[in-house]
């Protein structure tokens, strides 16, 4: 039996009402890490950011270019190996240290598809630090 709430509502209509918890163009490629220990999701800048281990890993960008694809995050010093690896891996247009795979390319699929596979794999070419957060300081 459903019961009545002080505004009249049902709990059933409470239900209806709660949002879907929106989902990102390209969550299918996270799915492969999803269950690793050490996986972790967060937003950052609008995009999704993939971390493993407490290291950065790929960021999802679904906006327009040059943030409409996957980000790699990586030092400047991994850039020739990874970009013979993979043709199509660019240096990101604003964030030049690390490289960007746009949704455009023929072969997007297939290339995201083997990074996120060499992230699973623990792949030490991709991945950085995240640099400690500054604390704030608490008012006098």
């Amino acid at each position: 039996m459903l019961k009545r709430t002080h505004s009249g509502k049902t709990d059933s209509d409470t239900f209806t009402k709660a949002r879907a918890i929106p989902t990102h163009p390209l969550d299918w490629l996270l799915e492969p890490l999803e269950k690793l220990p050490g996986y972790l999701r967060r937003k950052m800048f609008g995009c999704e950011a993939a971390y493993l281990n407490g290291r950065l890993m790929l960021v999802l960008a679904a906006g327009e270019e040059p943030w409409n694809g996957i980000l790699v995050a990586t030092g400047r010093e991994f850039h020739p190996a990874l970009q013979s690896q993979w043709k199509e891996l660019k240096p990101h247009s604003v964030l030049g240290k690390w490289l960007y795979l746009s949704q455009s390319s023929p072969a997007f699929e297939e290339v995201a598809t083997s990074l996120v596979e060499h992230v699973r794999q623990g792949d030490m070419r991709i991945g950085v630090e995240p640099k400690p957060r500054k604390r704030k300081r608490a008012e006098s």
